[in-house]
This record gives structure tokens, sequence and C-alpha cells, in this order.
């Protein structure tokens, strides 16, 4: 199973938020900047690639990353290198800017790590009426056959670098299951971030003391706060997805 990842045809461009800036500033200009960068896909590369996808995943779990054992984890996606994808702009020996995978939860069930992630993800979702359809796909008893997508880039990468690499990674597997490797999933997981916007209390007036009833009523309003996704393919995929539901980090 052998394939080729290059950004040769696949030019995104960014730009710097000075660019940005100066184009607000000066509306129609031609002088306008810009910085383009050429993106290229490889194949995760055990030689180089174990501290950039490490703080990757550091960055995915944000505040909670401390509760597993990340070295394991990513030493568990190089071992599956014809599987996934990173993404880099400097060479095949630079550090990737983001990257894609997929494990399989019911094959590494008894390592480490994975046994924390299946309980931390189960607890978590007991938090959330929307999620309970987890604790029993993840059951050691399940029959389910569930693929964790792991995906994680560095802020402010361009979000035209994720269609290839879900496009590259539909392909790869369709080798794996040809080949008869263990990548034949009932569901896939998607663990990912999301934020809710706080109303500003600096300038507003002090208020009295809420009746209980009253802060039941403000609870509900603020469940049904409006989400917004650091990366905006997360909002197609959740209209596709068998259950979802977002759930505070267990360390505030």
């Amino acid at each position: 199973m052998v394939k080729r990842k290059s950004g040769a045809d696949q030019v995104a461009t960014s730009k710097t938020k000075m660019d940005i800036d100066d184009e607000n500033d000066s509306g129609s200009d031609d002088d306008d900047s810009e910085l383009q960068i050429d993106f290229e896909w490889f194949d995760p590369q055990p030689a180089v690639d174990f501290h950039g996808l490490k703080n990757l995943l550091r960055q995915l779990f944000d505040v909670d990353n401390q509760l597993f054992d990340l070295s394991e984890l990513t030493d568990m996606i190089l071992a599956q290198p014809l599987l996934g994808s990173t993404v880099k702009c400097d060479g095949n020996e630079s550090d990737p800017f983001a990257f894609l995978t997929v494990l399989n939860m019911s094959q590494h069930r008894e390592t480490e790590v994975m046994k924390q992630l299946t309980a931390y993800l189960t607890s978590r979702a007991a938090t959330k009426a929307s999620l309970s359809v987890l604790k029993d796909l993840l059951a050691p008893t399940s029959k389910a056959q569930v693929g964790l997508i792991l995906t994680e880039r560095m802020i402010n990468m361009p979000h035209q670098v994720v269609p290839p690499m879900y496009d590259m990674l539909q392909e790869e597997l369709s080798w794996a299951l040809e080949e008869k490797e263990p990548y034949e999933f009932t569901h896939y997981l998607l663990v990912s971030k999301v934020y809710t916007e706080v109303a500003s209390t600096l300038d507003a007036e002090p208020e009295p003391p809420t009746p209980k009833k009253q802060k039941k009523k403000a609870a509900a309003k603020a469940s049904e706060e409006e989400v917004f996704y650091f990366h905006p393919e997360d909002e197609v995929l959740q209209q596709h997805a068998l259950a979802h539901g977002a759930y505070e980090f267990e360390r505030q």
C-alpha cells in the first residue's frame, strides 16, 4: 500500500494578521500584500514527527491533556504510517502543522492510553444526555467497531488543507480493507473543541439575589447558548452525526 502526497497542485494562501488589517484599512487599494505558502501532505514519519504530533495532541486535549499518556498515543499514530496525513510547508523533515488519522479503539483497547481515553470520554459523555449512546458504543462488551478520529492543526492554519486529508483517509481505508487490515468501522468518533461566547459583565450593574426558579431558567438558557467551532468542518460533520454534544473539560 503505497501513496505519495504532495501539495504541487493544491496551494493554499494564508495571510498574516497584519496583512488582513492593512486590507481593512486601505479599502480597495491595489498595493495589498499577500503571503503565499505552499503546503505539502505527507505520511506520518516515525523518525521526525513524534514531537510535532505530540504537541498537536496536547493542543487538541487542551487543559485535560495531562490525563493521557500522549507519548503512547503518538507512538500509536506513528505505528500506522500508511494511514493518515500530516501537513508541512518546509519539506518532509520539518514539523507538521496539521494532522489527521484514525485509530481502531477495539484493537487498542488494552493499551493504557486507550483505557484512559475510553474512561474519559465515557465519563464526559455522562454529563450530556445527547451523548448517552457513547457509553454503549465504548462498553467492553460492545460489538461496535469504533474508529477514533484524531485531527488538529496550528492556529490560523487555513481550513483548505483539511478536505484533501479526509479524501486521502477514505482512500487509505479502502486500501487497508482490501488488505484485510482491521479498519472496518461501524462508527467514527471525532474529538474536537468548541466554545461559547461569554457576555462581559464589566459595565453591568449589580443584580439582586436571584430566586431558585429564575436560576434554573438562567441555567437552561445558558445551556442553549450558540456554539462556535474552532474548525469549520466540524459543523458540517455534526449535521451527519448519530449524536453530538459538548462537555466541559475535567480540569478547569
